[in-house]
């Protein structure tokens, strides 16, 4: 069985979405969210869907014996980042070297780096006047953003689009694609 550990500090669609998607299989499974925000709403969602929480702070994070120890003594196979607001230490980095991926709400490198995530994205690409957005899934290392592509995916700007329009695009897209992107690099591992 592979095991997925999802990172996420928010609302917790996608890591909902994730979980669902390998929910029931006997091959591949999320068997833990990890998030850095106590009141996040993705604790809910994986509690009801029987998924272990652990909320971690920045110092365990941080320390080099502390998370990354503990994923890989519970098999974790795969780091995923769905809507996580950290900067992935190095010890993390290091442990899981080509085993962490994310997914950004715009096309990379385009829209990406510190500060950009959610709504401010889509509020940027609205106000440069971009013709399109979509999403990036990537590799993660030590800057935001800059890990090596995946996957990018596409969708139109439209004429008088509010962030939150074009939010429910990308979003759309991000579940129709994270999912399959993560099995597929499960399978290749």
């Amino acid at each position: 069985m592979k095991k997925i550990c999802v990172f996420a500090s928010g609302n917790g669609s996608n890591a909902e979405n994730i979980i669902r998607y390998f929910q029931g299989r006997n091959d591949i499974a999320v068997s833990l969210i990890v998030t850095n925000n106590p009141q996040a709403g993705v604790i809910t969602r994986a509690r009801n869907l029987g998924v272990p929480v652990l909320i971690c702070g920045k110092e365990e994070m941080q320390a080099p014996e502390g998370l990354s120890v503990r994923l890989q003594q519970e098999g974790i196979d795969l780091i995923v980042l769905a809507g996580f607001m950290r900067l992935i230490p190095s010890a993390l980095l290091n442990a899981f070297a080509g085993r962490l991926v994310n997914i950004h709400p715009a096309l990379l490198p385009k829209f990406g780096g510190k500060g950009m995530y959610g709504m401010h994205v889509h509020e940027a690409v609205i106000r440069a006047g971009e013709k399109e957005s979509g999403i990036t899934i990537h590799h993660v290392n030590e800057e935001y953003d800059k890990g090596e592509v995946l996957l990018r995916k596409s969708c139109s700007v439209l004429p008088g689009d509010t962030p939150e329009a074009l939010s429910a695009r990308i979003q759309e897209l991000e579940h129709l694609h994270y999912p399959p992107v993560i099995e597929s690099l499960l399978r290749a591992g």
